[in-house]
This record gives C-alpha cells, sequence and structure tokens, in this order.
C-alpha cells in the first residue's frame, strides 16, 4: 500500500514538472516572438554593426560615460524629448542605453548619409553638440562643398561657453583619428 502511495506521488510531481516546463517553453515562445520589447530587443541584439560603427559607438561611450539621475540626459547622452520611451532622469541598464544609443547613432548617420564616409564624423558629432551646431559648422559647410580638409574645424569644437575643455580637445582628436577615413 505504501509503494502504491509513493509512486501516485512521484507520478503527480513527474506530471506537475512537465506541465511547468512546457508552460514557461509557451510563455517564452510568446514573448519572444511579440513585438513586445523582448521581440525587439531579441532582434536588436541579433543586428551587426560595422566595424567603423563600433567605433563611434565606444568613442562615444568612453567619453559620455552613463548618466545616473541627470535630469534630461540618460543613457550615454541621449537627450530625452517628448515622446520618448524614457523618462527624464531614468536610469537605463547598461543594455538599455546601449541601444539607445545605437538607435539614436543609427539616426543620425541616415540624416548625414549623403556625406558618404564622412556620414559618421558628422553623426558622432552632432550626438555630442546637436544637429543645429552641426548644420552651422564649418565642418558641414565644407564638406557641402567637396572640402574634406576639415581637421581644424572639427577640432575647434572643443569649447563650452567660449573656453577650450581638455576633456572636449580629447573627445574631438579621438573621434576625428578613429572616425575620419583619408581619401
Amino acid at each position: 500500500m505504501m509503494n502504491m502511495k509513493k509512486n501516485s506521488v512521484t507520478h503527480n510531481i513527474s506530471s506537475l514538472r512537465k506541465l511547468f516546463w512546457s508552460t514557461v517553453v509557451g510563455v517564452m515562445t510568446i514573448l519572444i516572438g511579440s513585438s513586445g520589447a523582448i521581440g525587439a530587443a531579441a532582434s536588436a541584439a541579433k543586428k551587426s554593426y560595422s566595424a567603423e560603427f563600433e567605433k563611434a559607438v565606444t568613442v562615444i561611450k568612453k567619453y559620455e560615460g552613463l548618466h545616473k539621475n541627470k535630469g534630461s540626459l540618460i543613457g550615454y547622452g541621449h537627450k530625452v524629448t517628448k515622446g520618448d520611451k524614457y523618462k527624464a532622469g531614468a536610469n537605463l541598464t547598461e543594455a538599455q542605453a546601449d541601444a539607445l544609443l545605437r538607435s539614436d547613432l543609427e539616426k543620425l548617420c541616415a540624416k548625414y548619409r549623403s556625406f558618404g564616409k564622412d556620414s559618421l564624423l558628422l553623426s558622432a558629432l552632432a550626438y555630442n553638440c546637436g544637429i543645429g551646431t552641426v548644420a552651422k559648422s564649418s565642418v558641414y559647410k565644407n564638406l557641402q562643398q567637396g572640402n574634406r580638409n576639415i581637421k581644424a574645424s572639427y577640432l575647434a569644437h572643443s569649447k563650452y561657453r567660449g573656453k577650450t575643455l581638455s576633456q572636449l580637445k580629447r573627445r574631438r582628436t579621438e573621434e576625428f583619428e578613429t572616425l575620419f577615413i583619408p581619401d
């Protein structure tokens, strides 16, 4: 009689385990296949980027750092605007911040696509200074006219409120040396 009870209990536990794992697998399949955040994160993780794009991401991350409680700047320097997925002051995980940086940089590269091999350099500058600043810059104007002799004007974007900052100068130098593709 005791053996029959043991077998019955063992059978019930085994059945419950099978039910549990089949439920877990089913839920995960639905989540990963969905168009929700997990599905988007999974598809973003699969995306591959060029070596040059990866270099730009590395330089930006190095100089921006992961912003924590910085008001309208979140992640690796993303400025929160109306309609953004994240709110001002949000503390993002490294994975969220990385995905946001890549998304922002992709949009900027698309904006400057007509500049060919200089699009990534303009995108890195715009990521830090803003699209408006880049549009008024001599870097942008020279490139529009086909003049690629832009090193001095690119490095000139090392000022904040009229003063040259050593950190910005190092950043511009590294961006230019890493992202400028000579003829």
